[in-house]
């Protein structure tokens, strides 16, 4: 199993207001992960933010898709309800023939009320509508008319072209029990971002889901991603990358309020240690390559099935350069081990 890369952003740092160098950056990130011989790499989406949080994750991706010839290109995710299904599929269907099958569409609710205003949206129905854009994706892959009639997307029949030429994997992201077992039915895998124990408590389950409804559970891709911090040391890595972690970490908390801001993105407040649980309180592993891989293992033991990994490690704030050198640690210290 490799490791990927991810989850790359395009967003600006604070005080800029050019985004031509960003995704510039982006794609060279993407060629480097290739480069270095890492398994995957990741995009993410949100929408209106003043830093330019990614929104346009198919553009992205066909552009990493022209960019390189081998790696895996995943979306870490899309989200789902704010996308017409068809057009998803259509989307989905193109990046994939573009990239010779290497696209992994990966799906998730979304939590933002000014995204889903703006998109005209109802983020009460979002589950529902996940639901179905589940069961749509496959039929409208086939290349064969069909239609749906359901409680929020109402198709005619059609068919829906281009068709790809290799199976679209999907993955579902989140971390409630109704968002996992959905997977276990309707997906293809899940896309996690939890600790460990709440991990294994999603994989029971899964487990559970897949019993339920005769599916076997070792069908399901599981990736579990979390944010990695190399260094000689966890102290060491913690105070070269804390800074970076909490810009990306605030951001999250500043999202709807920057959405009719002006001017260029604001830095995030001072990080003080009441900040620490916040930071921390996910999946973050810092330290050795030694340490890193060790709790990488212990998650795929404890989860009792096979387990694959992308490192949470792009951070916006940093230079380009030291990215590279973050990566390559991963690449040659850690992805070879797990």
């Amino acid at each position: 199993m490799s490791l990927g890369f991810g989850l790359l952003s395009a967003q600006l740092r604070p005080g800029e207001g050019d985004w031509s160098h960003v995704y510039e950056n982006t794609i060279r990130l993407a060629v480097e992960a290739e480069r270095l011989g890492l398994g995957s790499v990741w995009t993410t989406e949100h929408h209106f933010v003043d830093d330019g949080y990614m929104p346009s994750l198919a553009v992205v991706s066909g552009a990493i898709a022209a960019a390189t010839s081998k790696i895996e290109i995943g979306t870490g995710v899309m989200l789902a309800p704010l996308h017409h299904p068809l057009r998803l599929a259509e989307d989905a269907a193109t990046v994939s023939l573009l990239s010779g099958g290497r696209f992994t569409l990966g799906l998730g609710l979304g939590w933002s009320k000014t995204e889903f205003a703006g998109l005209g949206m109802d983020p009460r129905t979002r589950g529902a509508a996940m639901e179905e854009i589940l069961s749509i994706l496959p039929k409208a892959w086939s290349g064969e008319p069909f239609s749906h009639q359901g409680k929020i997307y109402d198709l005619p029949e059609l068919a829906v072209r281009p068709v790809p030429s290799k199976k679209i994997p999907v993955l579902v992201g989140g971390g409630a029990e109704v968002a996992i077992r959905r997977a276990a039915r309707l997906a293809d895998g899940i896309f996690a971002n939890v600790p460990r124990d709440q991990f294994v408590q999603q994989l029971d389950w899964i487990r559970d889901e897949c019993d339920r409804v005769g599916r076997d559970p070792s069908e399901l891709r599981i990736v579990h991603y979390s944010v990695m911090l190399p260094g000689n040391s966890e102290a060491e890595a913690l105070e070269r990358y804390t800074e970076h972690l909490w810009q990306m970490m605030w951001k999250y908390s500043d999202m709807e309020a920057s959405a009719n801001r002006t001017g260029p993105p604001p830095a995030a407040p001072e990080f003080t240690e009441q900040h620490r649980d916040r930071l921390f309180g996910r999946a973050t592993i810092a330290g050795s390559a030694e340490e890193i891989v060790s709790s990488l293992l212990d998650i795929r033991q404890a989860a009792g099935v096979p387990v694959e990994f992308v490192a949470r490690s792009y951070f916006p704030t940093l230079e380009h350069s030291d990215q590279v050198e973050l990566m390559q640690h991963l690449a040659e210290e850690v992805a070879i081990h797990i």
